[in-house]
């Protein structure tokens, strides 16, 4: 079984990420599952807007969408900045959007029988919100959601210090990193053993 998780930090490699820190929680967690993941920092590949799969020379996310297909779990991991997730999480959205128009070889959009969670973090309050509108959009596009399948770190409401300047809170959100792999892990074997069927047809 593969993973894949996109990291949509807004800093580019090698600074210290974060959202990275705690993605790794259930990086280590699904790969103690025997699940191979694969991490990209979104922002560290040229990844213009729009809302189909291929853009032309120099787009990169045709090589991301082939990681998302060659996976049956996606992560995604994304700061909170003023209550919602960044703007490279919304252009990973965006340029996703096409997956719902794609299909596979029995006439299910490619996203079917894949499940997907959120990873957040954030000084400022706004988790619950992002993983509304992270995994909604998830949802939309095809992927199953199983339940509790994300965990946040945040200081609550207002600025504060960032995830690795403090212990605050990183046993709450290990642990439920934790079982966010074991039940992303649970459902993609479930699916793989009775996959979701194309929808009807409305002719």
């Amino acid at each position: 079984m593969r993973a894949v998780v996109l990291n949509c930090s807004l800093k580019k490699s090698p600074d210290t990420s974060n959202t990275q820190m705690l993605a790794d929680v259930v990086v280590k967690a699904l790969e103690q599952r025997d699940v191979e993941v694969r991490t990209i920092r979104v922002v560290d590949h040229d990844v213009p807007p729009g809302v189909v799969t291929d853009l032309g020379d120099g787009d990169e996310w045709p090589m991301i969408h082939d990681e998302l297909l060659n996976a049956e779990i996606l992560v995604v991991a994304t700061p909170t900045w003023v209550g919602h997730p960044s703007s490279i999480a919304q252009r990973v959205i965006e340029r996703m959007d096409a997956m719902i128009s794609e299909q596979d070889d029995e006439g299910r959009p490619v996203a079917y029988n894949r499940v997907a969670g959120v990873v957040v973090t954030g000084n400022e309050d706004g988790a619950h919100h992002v993983i509304s509108e992270v995994a909604g959009a998830l949802g939309d596009i095809g992927y199953t959601i199983p339940g509790q399948a994300w965990t946040y770190w945040n200081m609550g409401p207002g600025p504060g210090p960032n995830y690795p300047d403090t212990v605050h809170g990183h046993d709450w959100s290990k642990s439920t990193g934790e079982a966010m792999a074991a039940n992303l892990h649970a459902v993609a074997t479930a699916l793989a053993k009775s996959p979701v069927p194309a929808p009807p047809s409305s002719s």
